[in-house]
């Protein structure tokens, strides 16, 4: 199992650090790539993080999920990139899954990956989660989508991807595990 997790400065610290967390904790390989020509990140709280590697190059085939982590203007760059466009059409074409939290399902809105499905995202944004129907779960998974709502859902949202990739046993462990 092998999950990217695309990560550009102004990215939600939380969203993205628990996901690749719980997900390392379930056993799978996680890779954490930078939309800019630099491993250095830094989140919307001025958090530095160095990424494993650059996402230009990168191929959706190699990996389970793409996962997008929310925050501003985190979710503005992910939506302005042609990398971050590419894998996503990659990732879609080929039936992986794709994973954003917070903001971020609003790119997959934008690049019309919602149409038919059901989705959530922050409060507010409902509108730009262009053709899904819209829901106020603290996750939603509709097929090859995964989608949750912000900072205070990332365990579950971490959870959720872990148990679509995985299974429900590991994620159930995992979950034990942290006391959630």
């Amino acid at each position: 199992m092998n999950a990217l997790v695309a990560l550009a400065d102004g990215f939600e610290t939380v969203e993205a650090l628990m996901t690749v967390d719980i997900l390392r904790r379930g056993g799978v390989e996680v890779t954490t790539a930078s939309i800019s020509d630099s491993t250095e990140v830094v989140s919307a709280q001025d958090i530095k993080v160095t990424a494993d590697t650059l996402l230009q190059g990168q191929k959706a085939a190699d990996y389970d999920v793409f996962i997008l982590p929310g925050g501003q203007p985190g979710t503005t760059n992910l939506s302005q990139n042609d990398d971050v466009k590419r894998l996503l059409e990659e990732a879609k074409t080929a039936g992986k899954k794709i994973a954003a939290i917070c903001a971020a399902p609003t790119v997959f809105g934008q690049y019309g990956y919602l149409q038919g499905k059901k989705a959530c995202c922050y409060p507010g944004l409902e509108e730009q989660l262009l053709g899904a129907e819209v829901t106020m779960d603290a996750v939603t998974v509709d097929g090859d989508v995964i989608t949750s709502r912000g900072l205070g859902t990332a365990l579950d949202f971490a959870l959720a991807i872990l148990e679509e990739i995985s299974s429900h046993a590991k994620a159930a462990m995992i979950r034990k595990s942290v006391v959630a």
